[in-house]
């Protein structure tokens, strides 16, 4: 037992006899080794009145810090501990748009927390350059990206491909249509990503191409309130067919419309980490359970 936890259990016992027996001490030996910590720090660290010892100033500052001390002793061997028996926990932070960390990595960590149940997960959000930048920086593990990224230093694992779709509330006068395409988006009221996501940046480049141009009602950068408003607001909107589970679309009275050219807006949704991440065990175990987990992903 070092000083400064002699120390410690010297105050807390208020007395020498008491603290000699519990730490199984002759009195003159605890007393050379308060005198020794004295001699090392050049400070007094008690004042004898009578038979008390009361600390000093000092002496009591230096208690504070020997309880600290203790506490993180106590705390690394628990870790120690917890590694050599293989329990240690883990985590992962992961880098991801709003919109996918609402509706694509739910499920993928529901499943890989199933199987690793101390893993601590946490998400960071922004757009697409955000994300790769923190990726980097080595800020967040792994980012989810919807796109194909080309960087010498980060791995890139593409998961899926998918495609933007029109979806349309209950109700809504195209439903009946027998066919559409994109001509009958032109000034069709519609609720659409912000300006600056990836998939905006897909849908402008589009209505370009092609001189199309919706009437834009909204902008909102979350997938969510998309899809409430889509209903509340009777607008359409253009939704990458990923995020469109069955069960969402029928909670929310949605149905989707096939458009040819909208098909052709394929993009990648991939993982992208530096390799020393790679080597890592628990993010090894991640990108493992996302290669199983997103080719059995259906609408």
């Amino acid at each position: 037992m070092n000083g400064m936890d002699v120390f410690a259990v010297v105050v807390e016992q208020q007395s020498l006899n008491r603290a000699s027996r519990i730490l199984n001490l002759s009195q003159p030996a605890l007393s050379r080794k308060i005198m020794a910590l004295e001699q090392d720090l050049r400070v007094k660290l008690f004042e004898r009145k009578g038979k008390r010892l009361e600390l000093t100033r000092v002496g009591s500052t230096c208690y504070e810090y020997a309880v600290k001390m203790r506490s993180l002793t106590q705390e690394l061997l628990q870790n120690i501990h917890e590694f050599n028996s293989g329990d240690m926990p883990s985590s992962i932070t992961i880098g991801a748009s709003l919109t996918t960390l609402q509706s694509t990595l739910p499920d993928l960590i529901t499943l890989y927390t199933g199987e690793y149940p101390q893993t601590d997960i946490k998400a960071l959000t922004g757009k697409t350059h955000e994300i790769v930048t923190l990726v980097r920086e080595k800020k967040v593990d792994i980012g989810l990206v919807a796109s194909s990224i080309d960087h010498a230093d980060l791995h890139c694992d593409p998961l899926f491909d998918d495609h933007l779709c029109l979806v349309l509330p209950a109700g809504h006068p195209y439903m009946e249509r027998p066919t559409l395409n994109l001509s009958d988006i032109h000034e069709l009221p519609m609720i659409l990503f912000s300006k600056g996501t990836w998939y905006r940046i897909l849908m402008d480049e589009l209505f370009h191409r092609y001189a199309v141009f919706p009437n834009v009602k909204m902008e909102i950068d979350s997938f969510e309130a998309i899809i409430r408003l889509v209903s509340t607001c009777k607008a359409a909107t253009l939704l990458p067919m990923s995020y469109l589970r069955r069960s969402l679309l029928d909670n929310n009275d949605l149905i989707i419309r096939n458009v040819a050219e909208l098909e052709q807006t394929k993009r990648t949704t991939s993982l992208i980490y530096v390799e020393e991440a790679a080597r890592n065990p628990t993010i090894q175990n991640f990108i493992s359970k996302a290669r199983q987990y997103f080719p059995e992903v259906k609408v």
